[in-house]
């Protein structure tokens, strides 16, 4: 499968299913993009069931800025909607195709309850701490003046 350019208006489309996509965030100027280009190409064609987008990082600066990209080329994967992975700089054919088993090999079942019971925990904290900063202000409790007081009462 030949790769698909990723814009604002399709990202969201085409990463947010069902199976698993590789997301390339390059520009034409840079060297090491343009180096790893053909080791992407050859390998989505060997992956014709995966997607694989690219992002160019000119034409597409908010989607870039919104993943945090500060250095290119970077390689994202994500599976059922989950970001897997995401990191700076060009990699050999094989390096790129151990990712994509290790992508396939996941249980996406236990990563997804993973996920489940962080987002819980985190609005649990922000839930607390909402509480915590409605709760009326507490006075400082009746404490001695100093340590000799406690001990000479």
């Amino acid at each position: 499968m030949a790769t698909v350019e990723l814009t604002a208006e399709n990202f969201a489309e085409k990463i947010g299913g069902d199976g698993i996509t590789l997301v390339d965030f390059w520009a034409s100027w840079c060297g090491p993009c343009r180096m790893f280009a053909p080791t992407y190409e050859k390998v989505s064609e060997l992956n014709p069931d995966i997607t694989f987008g690219k992002v160019d990082t000119e034409a597409e600066q908010m989607l870039a800025a919104e993943f945090g990209i500060r250095s290119i080329p970077t390689l994202m994967i994500v599976r059922d909607g989950i970001a897997l992975y995401s990191e700076p700089g060009a990699l050999p054919q094989q390096a790129l195709e151990d990712l994509i088993k290790q992508a396939r090999d996941l249980d996406m079942d236990e990563i997804k309850a993973k996920v489940a019971e962080q987002k819980a925990a985190e609005q649990d904290a922000a839930e607390k701490a909402a509480a915590a900063k409605a709760a009326p202000a507490t006075t400082e409790a009746e404490e001695p003046a100093d340590a000799d007081s406690v001990t000479k009462a």
